[in-house]
């Protein structure tokens, strides 16, 4: 009789001898796209983390279905506009969620997409909250962080069959997920290469006199032994 264990090991053995079939893609894949056991897609892309800050202390302080409704109007918001800015959206996280740009414009249309969540909070969402809850500012103040970096990853899936999700392996998904994480200056957190990569329109508040740059150096950030160059911006656009 072949015990869990077992099964384990061999599925385990699998995975790990089996060669990858990767191929280079031009889109975004979804998951049925991608091979379980061995397939993986390469992508030339930028990826963009939105994360809600300080929702576990709101679920502590509030009641359960108030919590709720604030993530959930976070989470909504921000999906809305990553999908009007033409990102690929592949992952919930509780409070967080992740898009994948492609193409030529990538840069600009996920710094767009996160300048229009700095908007959504500081100007919809939070303002909306306390008029809908005026002592919540008692208890809780709307903060959160957007990450954005780019370059290649490997997309692959990962789970068992029937219950399973992509992958997004690289320096990309990693930087632009610790980038959401600093809070510690301003809302918005890009690295170089998006900067240096990304249209004026969304460098300036006015592209055709180069007028109020919207950005500042925040200096480096460190992610697997690599630091990276980083600029921040408190800056919103309206979609």
């Amino acid at each position: 009789m072949t015990v869990f264990s077992d099964d384990l090991t061999k599925r385990a053995s699998d995975l790990l001898s089996a060669a990858w079939n990767i191929r280079d893609g031009q889109v975004v894949p979804e998951t049925e796209d991608v091979t379980l056991k061995n397939g993986g897609v390469k992508v030339e892309a930028t990826y963009l983390y939105a994360d809600l800050a300080g929702s576990s202390d709101l679920a502590q302080k509030l009641k359960r279905e108030v919590a709720a409704k604030v993530i959930r109007s976070y989470i909504s918001a921000a999906s809305s506009i990553l999908l009007r800015y033409e990102g690929a959206i592949r992952s919930f996280d509780g409070d967080r969620v992740m898009a994948i740009f492609i193409g030529g414009s990538k840069n600009t249309n996920a710094v767009r997409a996160g300048l229009a969540i700095n908007w959504a909070v500081q100007q919809m969402l939070w303002p909306n909250i306390r008029k809908q809850w005026p002592t919540i500012t008692d208890y809780y103040t709307m903060n959160h962080g957007v990450g954005v970096a780019t370059g290649e990853a490997l997309i692959v899936r990962g789970g068992v069959r029937d219950n399973n999700d992509l992958i997004s392996v690289g320096s990309a998904p990693n930087l632009a997920a610790k980038l959401s994480e600093l809070r510690t200056v301003k809302e918005l957190y890009i690295d170089s290469t998006v900067y240096h990569g990304m249209h004026d329109r969304v460098k300036y508040k006015d592209e055709a006199t180069r007028d109020t740059h919207m950005w500042s150096n925040y200096g480096t950030v460190a992610v697997g032994g690599t630091s990276y160059t980083v600029y921040y911006s408190s800056y919103y656009w309206q979609p």
